[in-house]
């Protein structure tokens, strides 16, 4: 280590160029990795909130809860201790063209929210609203239009903010979430006006009719959410490409400054020198780099999330940054590695000859 550290001294240049180049590739990284892991949020945390155990969908729906389609009386079809309906609409608030997410439930419901600010909806055309809805400029006691729903809607209560597929979550009950919906389309019976998911906080005891009911845990209702999965495969794909792309920078610079010390490679030989005392001391300064690289990228990106706008969704996971600061100092290695052989061929009457 005292070999590589003395050499890294003198040599600062073409060190500090490799450890540039290991600052912007984990850079990148960490702040791929940061909105990966927002825009995941900003898609999944409104179902998340819910703290079900499972979600009960139809069986048609291909486990998308916006396709599936049941009824209020399939509830009773559902054995469960605790259970409660959920509707989905998506739209957007009039004046303002803010998309949201409204879920309708039971004033009961398990799944509402804990509220910050106000009360939970009482009567018709009550809705509460998460906080970062709220910071938009929205407040306990303020009237909103959603939609094409003609009536006024009255914010009773804040809760904690939330997401859904990117956009902020409303919840209200199951009669003023069917008229945004459906507005005043004719349904048989209250049994009959539709939702679209039942989830429970247990585990389903039976279910009746089981075959036109697809019941989902809450992470398999989360990969189903449209564009969820695609997201983060594709996001996740550029971080392991970014992996190869360190591994390749670390191992060609590392190789081009091992060929220019062949002469001094030759020298230690010659004075019996191991090979594997200089191939430790080629490990040492790839450790070094991977190090001092990663370290100063982290705290950039940290740096960096600070001064972020609001509106970009960024979630820093420690965890999933410690693993990837662990795999960015192993690739460095990895790149360090591929010089060893060269030092290995070195032939000091040659070397010194030269």
């Amino acid at each position: 280590m005292f070999l590589a550290l003395k050499e890294m001294h003198y040599s600062k240049l073409r060190f500090g160029l490799i450890i540039g180049m290991m600052v912007l590739i984990a850079y990148v990284v960490f702040m791929l990795s940061g909105l990966a892991r927002g825009l995941a949020e900003e898609f999944k945390k409104g179902v998340e909130d819910w703290q079900a155990e499972e979600i009960v969908l139809s069986d048609e729906a291909n486990q998308t809860l916006t396709a599936s389609q049941l009824t209020r009386s399939n509830i009773d079809d559902i054995q469960s201790s605790t259970k409660a309906p959920i509707g989905l609409y998506s739209g957007a608030i009039k004046g303002t063209q803010q998309d949201i997410t409204v879920f309708g439930s039971t004033k009961q419901a398990f799944l509402l929210p804990e509220l910050i600010q106000g009360e939970n909806f009482k009567n018709k055309d009550d809705i509460i609203i998460s906080q970062n809805l709220a910071d938009t400029g929205y407040q306990v006691g303020d009237k909103i239009n959603i939609g094409q729903y003609e009536e006024d809607l009255t914010i009773t209560g804040i809760f904690p903010e939330s997401y859904y597929t990117v956009s902020p979550v409303v919840y209200t009950d199951l009669e003023t979430w069917t008229s945004l919906k459906f507005g005043d389309q004719p349904f048989a019976s209250d049994e009959e006006k539709p939702i679209n998911a039942i989830a429970t906080k247990e585990k389903v005891n039976q279910i009746e009719n089981d075959e036109d009911f697809d019941l989902l845990t809450t992470p398999e209702l989360i990969e189903n959410i449209p564009g969820y999965s695609a997201q983060n495969l594709t996001l996740d794909a550029m971080i392991y490409f970014l992996f190869v792309t360190a591994t390749a920078v670390i191992g060609i610079f590392m190789y081009v400054i091992t060929l220019q010390k062949n002469a001094i490679f030759g020298v230690m030989k010659a004075q019996g020198i191991r090979n594997w005392f200089i191939a430790k001391s080629i490990i040492a300064q790839s450790f070094v780099i991977g190090i001092l690289g990663t370290g100063i990228a982290m705290i950039l990106a940290y740096l960096t999330s600070l001064v972020l706008p609001t509106a970009m969704p960024f979630a820093i996971i420690w965890s999933q940054w410690l693993l990837y600061s662990f795999v960015l100092v192993s690739v460095a290695i990895i790149g360090g590695l591929f010089s060893i052989r060269s030092v290995a061929k070195v032939d000091p009457i040659t070397a010194i000859g030269g």
